[in-house]
């Protein structure tokens, strides 16, 4: 029996690849989307927090806490901000990883045609062999009797 030879066996091999390297891309663009996203709720955490007034403080107390919410509030915009890009890049990358998954498989799906159409080919040769002994073990009974 033969040996089943994709043709295009590199090509699958580079298309998958290419897949691994998309998913690792990926996976570091999730990572810093969750990172930023962990830092946001972090910050709104603390915004809530420190945003009640508390009537025993004086009025240095009240300036310096409104200074920080301010700064707290526009660091909050500022990360919600990156946070949008994180998910654009996010999306770009999740689709780039779609579209090597469908190269990837469309050639796969073609070995998995070619390798079916092989084994076909085969047990077409080997149910002819063995059509052919049957024939000459019949003849040869014919013959002999």
């Amino acid at each position: 029996m033969a040996l089943f030879n994709f043709r295009l066996q590199k090509l699958l091999d580079i298309r998958t690849e290419k897949e691994e390297e998309s998913k690792r891309n990926f996976k570091e663009a999730q990572g810093q989307k969750d990172k930023v996203e962990n830092s946001l709720n972090n910050m709104k955490q603390n915004y809530s927090r420190y945003n009640s007034v508390t009537v025993k403080e004086d009025v240095v107390q009240q300036k310096i806490r409104r200074n920080y919410l301010y700064a707290l509030n526009t660091s909050i915009d500022e990360k919600t901000i990156e946070l949008n890009k994180k998910i654009i890049v996010l999306d770009k990358k999740r689709e780039e990883l779609k579209e090597k998954q469908i190269d990837r498989k469309t050639v796969e799906i073609l070995k998995d045609k070619k390798k079916i159409e092989f084994l076909d080919i085969e047990k077409h040769v080997e149910q002819v062999q063995n059509d052919e002994f049957a024939l000459y073990g019949y003849i040869r009974n014919r013959e002999g009797r």
